[in-house]
């Protein structure tokens, strides 16, 4: 590669301003890391321009305009996972999403295009091929579609995990947010659990299903309500946008509060001494980066993916996993109550979360691009 980042954090690359492409919409799984190598991008060259792509359903509306980056939409490429109807239009779907999407990068200059899979990913992998620098970035040990057929166009390949079967892969871990790496979990607590209407001072579960919500965690955990009261256990309940919780009050213990969505993670983290949360790959990395012990609920559909991220950290110590068939209100009151109720116990966890993962993926991965784009 030309142009290498030179300097570390504060380095710089030789040479005009780079013109990044972020494809990663859809989910906060593909958002996220996104945003987190657009912020180390512009840490290590503020003169550089980012441009996220992303579509009109997609969670990309609210996430990328809310992190001060452009969104270009394109039309969405979703892949039947079984044979349907919709897979005889698949062609025609793809050509036209090729063709705006290179539109897109003609227009903005691209020198540079990075992709973290989903419906996004592949008509920009598409558009690029033969035309700009293509870098993919792969969260889970098993990839999907969209990153097995960018890898084979890609001057660079990253991967989260070891393992993932896709030709030239570079280990580096998952872009994190700095908000999320720097986080001081104890120096915010105080602040955190007054900022939710938590207890100060109770043992607090936090609780969340995904950017959306799950139905079968939000049943659990609130039905388990009266338990978490009589042990003196406060909860953070993140129950999804479009999802309604209802949970009855006790007046004179620790407060279960639900709230649509969490806006301030890093407090949600902060409050916490403990999480039960899905098993995404963006979600494992963050809760071990923070060092929070986890019970996992892996997603019950897909590959079986989330089962597979949540591995690492339950054979580390730092978590536990439930299949999400078995997750009932009686078992969260037998498995979840008791650990977060031992504090030596979410001690030894928490050390263990902490010593998994890569901290220093954002720039790592941002140091790639910035060198691809110079190629």
């Amino acid at each position: 590669m030309n142009n290498p980042v030179r300097g570390g954090a504060t380095g710089e690359v030789a040479g005009k301003a780079p013109v990044v492409v972020v494809a990663g919409g859809g989910t906060a799984g593909h958002i996220e890391p996104a945003l987190a190598l657009a912020d180390a991008v512009m840490r290590l060259r503020p003169d550089a321009k980012v441009i996220a792509l992303g579509t009109q359903r997609g969670l990309e509306n609210k996430l990328v305009p809310a992190r001060g980056y452009p969104l270009e939409l394109i039309p969405p490429v979703p892949m039947p996972r079984k044979p349907t109807p919709e897979l005889l239009k698949m062609p025609l779907k793809v050509r036209d999403a090729v063709k705006r999407t290179r539109e897109v990068l003609d227009r903005v200059g691209a020198d540079v295009v990075v992709g973290f899979g989903g419906y996004v990913a592949l008509p920009a992998y598409l558009a690029a091929r033969g035309r700009t620098p293509i870098v993919v970035h792969e969260a889970n040990e098993k990839p999907g579609l969209a990153n097995k057929v960018g890898a084979r166009f890609a001057v660079r390949v990253a991967v989260a995990v070891p393992g993932t079967p896709l030709a030239k892969a570079e280990v580096i871990g998952i872009p994190l947010r700095r908000s999320i790496t720097s986080l001081d979990r104890s120096a915010l607590r105080a602040e955190a659990r007054e900022f939710f209407g938590l207890d100060p001072d109770a043992p607090t579960l936090l609780v969340f299903g995904g950017s959306q919500g799950a139905v079968s965690i939000n049943g659990a955990v609130s039905g388990a309500a009266k338990e978490f009261a009589d042990a003196g256990v406060g909860v953070l309940h993140a129950h999804g946008p479009k999802n309604t919780l209802v949970v009855q009050e006790f007046p004179g213990r620790p407060a279960y509060v639900p709230v649509p969505y969490l806006e301030r993670m890093d407090l949600a983290y902060a409050a916490a001494d403990a999480v039960l949360c899905r098993s995404g790959a963006m979600t494992v990395a963050e809760v071990s980066a923070v060092g929070l012990p986890a019970v996992f609920v892996p997603l019950p559909y897909g590959n079986g993916e989330q089962a597979v991220n949540a591995r690492p950290a339950v054979d580390a110590g730092a978590g536990l996993m439930v299949d999400d068939a078995d997750l009932t209100p009686a078992k969260v009151a037998e498995l979840v109550i008791p650990l977060v109720s031992d504090a030596d116990r979410v001690a030894k966890m928490s050390a263990a979360a902490v010593g998994l993962g890569h901290r220093e993926a954002d720039e790592t991965l941002a140091k790639i691009v910035l060198e691809a784009a110079g190629a």
